[in-house]
Parts: structure tokens; C-alpha cells; sequence
């Protein structure tokens, strides 16, 4: 049987694509379709849910809180939930969900990446594929995986000199 898997795409870095035109990058377009093609799914049904396309510098606290309750509800209808969020405030989001509803009844784990995936050198394939291992193999929680790590909130930061995420005391 199938592990049901939403994605809860909200922007940040992971999916910026570059502007030409402007020098700039943007959250204009998902790259996640491009990335997901990419993978092998065995055993998973995965879907999505564009909820916002920000990067996560100019999100609210009305977005956290939207991101805290779609990721709660999502996962009472899923066997897990992907949140793919900007890095910066990532966070904010993991830590509301705590906040709000404790432990959710599906495991609800954020990924993202320091580096666009429309960069050469980038860490989003990888983050968004230990993520969706991860979602399928962890109990009911809320997590971040990147980097060949999975943390567990409350007390997860970013950790802007080492450039990934750490729990401190941990």
C-alpha cells in the first residue's frame, strides 16, 4: 500500500529561479514538478499544495500560522507532510506548529536549501529527497531534514555560520 505524502510548497530559496532580465532571483515559478520528475517514488503517492510563494524574510506571523494550521490539518488526512520553506525563518513555521497543536498525527517535516535548485552547486535535490524519506520513516512530529540530518522541534535553529540547522544542547 502507498504512503500518501502532501508537499506544502511556500517559496524560500529552494524554489527562486533566476530572472534574466533583472539579475535577480525570484520566487516567481515552483521548480518542485522539475525536481520531483527527477526522482524515483516507489511506494509513495505524492501531491501538492501551493499555499504561498515568499521568500520566508517577508513571511508573517499570519503566514506562520497558516503554514502551522494547513501543515496540522494536511496531516490528519496524510501519512506525512512535506513543508518546503525558506530557510531564514523555517523556524518560526516548525516552532508554531508545536505551539498551536503539539504533535501532529503524521509526521510534518520542513526541508529547503541554502542554494536555489537552479544553481549548479545546490543542496536542494538532496534536501528534498531526504525528506521525503524521512516523512515516511518518522513517527508523529515535526522535523527539519537537510543536510544528511534530521532534528526534531522544539529548539531547532539556523545556524547561519555553519549553514544548516542545529538543536542546541542536543
Amino acid at each position: 500500500m502507498k504512503k500518501r505524502v502532501v508537499i506544502i510548497s511556500t517559496g524560500g530559496t529552494i524554489e527562486k529561479t533566476y530572472d534574466e532580465l533583472s539579475g535577480v532571483l525570484h520566487n516567481q515559478v515552483s521548480v518542485l514538478d522539475v525536481m520531483l520528475a527527477s526522482l524515483e517514488l516507489r511506494g509513495v503517492e505524492v501531491s501538492r499544495l501551493q499555499l504561498l510563494n515568499k521568500d520566508s524574510l517577508d513571511m508573517t506571523d499570519a503566514d506562520h500560522a497558516l503554514v502551522a494550521t494547513t501543515a496540522h490539518r494536511l496531516a490528519g488526512e496524510h501519512d506525512g507532510v512535506v513543508v518546503v520553506h525558506g530557510t531564514d525563518r523555517l523556524q518560526h513555521s516548525g516552532e508554531r506548529i508545536v505551539e498551536l497543536f503539539g504533535t501532529p498525527p503524521a509526521p510534518v517535516v520542513f526541508t529547503g536549501a541554502m542554494r536555489p535548485y537552479e544553481l549548479r552547486a545546490t543542496d536542494a535535490l538532496q534536501n528534498l529527497t531526504e525528506a521525503l524519506l524521512a516523512v515516511q520513516l518518522l513517527p508523529p512530529g515535526v522535523y527539519v531534514a537537510m543536510h544528511n540530518q534530521v532534528l526534531a522541534f522544539p529548539g531547532v535553529v539556523k545556524d547561519r555560520h555553519l549553514g544548516t540547522f542545529v538543536k542546541p544542547g542536543a
